[in-house]
């Protein structure tokens, strides 16, 4: 019986320890403002002294009730993140906020957050949204979201929004489980790096002529983040 008590304990712990592992760690004090002007290197960034804190740390006049530009690029996107580097007091808060412009068939491309979950609320207009399941089944969950729809993406899947009406933009909220989540965009990444991946191995990977490959690397692979 004690044997069985110290197994159930140790799988508690275990868990508990999972659980504080699988996003930014928890504050241990009421918040960590970032000093942006400390040389020091650390995960995250090192605490501003609490005696200069001052509410402008968790301030930012962000303007996210203002239409953004969605003709910058050739997605027809525009991705306004506010994360750490904009609001210093967002440090080790693990939390950060987005505001996505789509134009009409405007897409935000296939891409990850290798640290945060998301999750997206449409505030204008449809999406059509979805995100691919790890391997080996990589099963395919797809929506369409209307205004006040709300949907989740896990974190590291990847995950898009398209717009399906050729006539009207739509806008969408996004709130993330990290102050930095990152992104990576697959198109981007895979095609756009710098230098280029060979084509030999892109072209064995998607298993298309080289020249396929060298066409692709030849595109300019726009940022939609800002």
């Amino acid at each position: 019986m004690a044997s069985s008590s110290y197994v159930l304990l140790f799988a508690l712990l275990a868990l508990a320890s999972w659980q504080a592992t699988a996003s930014d760690p928890s504050p241990l004090q009421d918040f960590c403002v970032a000093d942006n002007s400390s040389r020091v290197l650390v995960n995250g960034f090192v605490c501003k002294d609490p005696k200069d804190v001052k509410a402008e740390d968790f301030f930012l006049a962000a303007k996210l009730d203002m239409p953004r530009d969605t003709k910058t690029n050739k997605v027809g996107s525009n991705v306004t993140l506010i994360n750490v580097m904009q609001i210093p007091g967002l440090n080790t808060l693990g939390i950060s906020l987005a505001r996505i412009d789509y134009a009409p068939l405007g897409e935000n491309p296939p891409h990850t957050h290798p640290r945060a979950t998301e999750i997206l609320t449409v505030l204008e207009g449809t999406l059509y949204v979805g995100f691919v399941t790890s391997n080996p089944e990589n099963k395919f969950l797809s929506k369409v979201l209307n205004r006040g729809d709300v949907f989740v993406f896990p974190e590291g899947l990847i995950h898009f929004q398209f717009n399906p009406n050729p006539y009207k933009p739509a806008v969408a909220i996004a709130a993330l489980s990290s102050q930095n989540p990152g992104a990576i965009t697959i198109a981007n990444a895979v095609f756009g790096s710098k230098p280029a991946i060979s084509d030999d191995v892109l072209a064995k990977a998607f298993q298309v002529e080289k020249k396929t490959v060298d066409w692709l690397q030849a595109q300019f692979w726009a940022d939609n983040q800002n």
